[in-house]
C-alpha cells in the first residue's frame, strides 16, 4: 500500500499527475490497481533551484511515495523514469521537472483503518 503525496503549483494537473503517479506503480511495482492512496496538494508557492544541472521552472512537480521495504533498486529506477514519461503524457509536465522521492518502512508501520496494523 504505497501512500503517495504530490505537491505542484496549481490544481488544474493534480489529477492528470495523480493518474500518471499511480498507473507507473501498478506497471512497474505490481501493485493493485484498487490501491490507491494519494494526497494531491495545489501550491502558490513551491521553492526549486537547478540542482544538479537541471533547469527546473513553474512547472515543478514533488512526487513523495510512503511504502513497505522490499523493492529492487531496478523497480525504484523505472518507477521513477515511468513516472516521468506518464507525467509528460497525461500532464503535459516536463520530465526534468519531476522530483521523486520513496521512504520505505515496515509492515507493522501501518494502519488502513479501524486503528488494527493489518500487515503486521
Amino acid at each position: 500500500m504505497p501512500f503517495v503525496r504530490i505537491d505542484t503549483i496549481g490544481t488544474e494537473k493534480l489529477e492528470a499527475l495523480g493518474n500518471a503517479v499511480h498507473d507507473a506503480m501498478v506497471e512497474t511495482l505490481g501493485i493493485p490497481a484498487d490501491d490507491r492512496f494519494q494526497v494531491l496538494n495545489g501550491q502558490s508557492i513551491l521553492k526549486y533551484d537547478d540542482y544538479l544541472g537541471i533547469r527546473r521552472d513553474e512547472g515543478v512537480v514533488y512526487v513523495t511515495i510512503t511504502m513497505r521495504q522490499g523493492r529492487t533498486d531496478v523497480q525504484k529506477k523505472s518507477l521513477y523514469r515511468r513516472i516521468a514519461e506518464l507525467a509528460e503524457e497525461y500532464a503535459g509536465t516536463e520530465p526534468r521537472n519531476v522530483l521523486v522521492t520513496i521512504t520505505e518502512n515496515n509492515p507493522v508501520d501501518w494502519s488502513i483503518g479501524n486503528g488494527e496494523a493489518q500487515y503486521a
